[in-house]
């Protein structure tokens, strides 16, 4: 004799559920800066300002400020650097695979100019295979893989301003 086990619908979506939520699983959800009111010294025609500030306005926290001596940090990138490197090369001579690095050094003042947070850089690295006989193909991946990166950078950015306690210099004075 055979018994059969008939599981109900929900019950493996609940199982996926438990099993998601035991582990630590969690959505992105907005972040909350350690600062009332942050300036972001960047261009208006910044993809990396524009996107730091639509995620910046999602936070109830922190309000844009319109200049630097309105707001209590101002973030100061600085020059970044991208580069393209040949990793491999086949027998022919031909690139077969590239490699991508973005370098973004990064700085967070008070309004009299002193360091809130050390100074850092953020890099990011993407490999990519290359084939001269798509070349068309491989330049659209690569503008893609940069719009990637910048993407992720911002939400690395935000990440460690979420993290890094900054040290207001009137308080420990």
């Amino acid at each position: 004799m055979r018994f059969a086990f008939v599981s109900p619908p929900g019950f493996w979506w609940a199982l996926v559920l438990a099993l998601l939520a035991g582990c630590g699983f969690q959505l992105r959800g907005s972040y909350a800066l350690p600062y009332e009111s942050l300036y972001l010294s960047m261009p208006d025609y910044s993809v990396i300002g524009a996107t730091l500030k639509r995620a910046i306005r999602s936070s109830a926290t922190t309000r844009l400020a319109l200049t630097a001596s309105d707001a209590q940090a101002t973030l100061l990138p600085g020059a970044e650097y991208r580069d393209r490197v040949i990793l491999s090369v086949s027998g022919t001579g031909r690139v077969s695979e590239l490699r991508l690095r973005y370098l973004y050094p990064y700085r967070v003042v008070d309004v009299k100019g002193r360091d809130l947070v050390p100074p850092a850089t953020i890099e990011l690295v993407r490999d990519l295979t290359y084939d001269d006989s798509n070349i068309l193909a491989k330049q659209q991946e690569e503008a893609l893989l940069w719009r990637d990166m910048e993407n992720d950078l911002v939400q690395q950015l935000m990440r460690k301003l979420v993290a890094v306690k900054p040290v207001f210099p009137d308080a420990a004075e």
